[in-house]
């Protein structure tokens, strides 16, 4: 009974490894793209164009991916805006542990501080957990949670009146700092997630988690790819 639950376990884990390989996604996961067409991406973490300054352990191909119902839900917000020549553009999605892990490895070291004047200018880096910034546990790696923003027809970014994953007060919802037309695109945007299903969060304009999300409980580790 042991060698036969070895290879019972050898053959799992092999099955698991080729379609981890093939870029198969668990059940219940789905390529945004397949869902939301015309939802855009772009993709922080596969670039080296975030915080950390590089690309970001787990992301092996610039391609979102969530949550079935979360796919669906984002799909409705982009046909509500269409008509009026806006839409979304997805940052990030679902997250690996592994990414969340690159994070606080990067957060530990204080000697890194190479996008301090670009993130986080006004935050000592050494606060970073204690300002909930940055966590050991993600939210994104439950599979529906997303970072997104407004875009015109061209693709063009609508003023936020901030950038995506500024650590400061600036970035909260509800701060006052952005102008009435930048509060006013928040807004539009929190009205119609919140209409769809997501929650907003209170640190990030660009930040919601799906209410009624799958997974609530589970933190995925597959890579995205």
């Amino acid at each position: 009974m042991p060698l036969q639950r070895f290879i019972l376990s050898l053959v799992l884990l092999l099955a698991w490894s080729a379609a981890v390989r093939a870029g198969t996604l668990p059940d219940g996961f789905v390529y945004l793209d397949e869902v939301a067409p015309a939802v855009r991406q772009d993709i922080r973490y596969f670039t080296r164009n975030n915080f950390l300054g590089d690309q970001v352990d787990g992301y092996l191909k610039p391609r979102a991916i969530l949550a079935y119902p979360a796919a669906q839900a984002l799909q409705k917000v982009q046909e509500e805006l269409q008509p009026f020549g806006l839409g979304l553009k997805v940052f990030d999605a679902y997250r690996p542990q592994r990414a969340v892990d690159h994070f606080v490895r990067w957060a530990r070291d204080l000697a890194d501080q190479r996008n301090k004047a670009e993130y986080y200018p006004r935050v000592a880096k050494s606060n970073l957990f204690k300002e909930d910034y940055i966590a050991e546990r993600s939210g994104h790696s439950r599979g529906s949670t997303v970072d997104l923003t407004l875009v015109a027809r061209d693709g063009e970014e609508i003023d936020m009146g901030g950038r995506f994953d500024f650590f400061g007060p600036e970035s909260w919802p509800a701060s006052a700092a952005p102008n009435a037309g930048q509060r006013a695109h928040r807004l539009l945007l929190r009205t119609l997630m919140t209409k769809h299903g997501f929650a907003p969060y209170p640190q990030e304009w660009w930040h919601f988690t799906l209410n009624n999300e799958p997974f609530p409980q589970t933190y995925f580790d597959f890579p995205v790819q």
